[in-house]
């Protein structure tokens, strides 16, 4: 069993999870409300952004599964491969996020506060220290 793999899939697990359940209660506090929206333009958004939100909480799951059938099984051929692509994956996610975060409104400490972008280069790293 590879040590750094299994942390990153366990780390990976955990991001779904939060991302999935505590990220769409509080996608909910920023809900719209319909008053005043006749066209619900602002509902409209804020749906997409939560389908967004989700595509991603889909992509955590895929990549926990993936690390998950490499951690426990030898069903794939290929290991190497999809580990390349996963470390390659949560790297431009870390950096498609300070991306966002460098376009956006600046407040106090936004890059430590929104800083999943530290996680998403901590689970690359660990797939490219696990594959090395």
């Amino acid at each position: 069993m590879n040590i750094p793999i299994l942390i990153a899939n366990i780390l990976t697990f955990l991001a779904f999870i939060i991302h999935t359940f505590m990220g769409d209660k509080e996608l909910k506090t920023i809900e719209p409300e319909n008053e005043n929206d006749e066209k619900y333009l602002k509902r409209e958004k804020w749906t997409m952004a939560r389908s967004g939100w989700h595509w991603i909480s889909f992509d955590l799951l895929f990549a926990t599964i993936g690390l998950g059938i490499i951690n426990f099984t030898d069903y794939l051929e290929s290991e190497r491969l999809l580990l390349q692509i996963l470390a390659i994956y949560f790297l431009g996610y870390g950096i498609v996020w300070l991306i966002g975060i460098a376009i956006s409104k600046k407040f106090p400490k936004n890059y430590l506060k929104l800083g999943q972008w530290i996680l998403l280069w901590l689970i690359s790293g660990l797939i490219y220290w696990g594959l090395n």
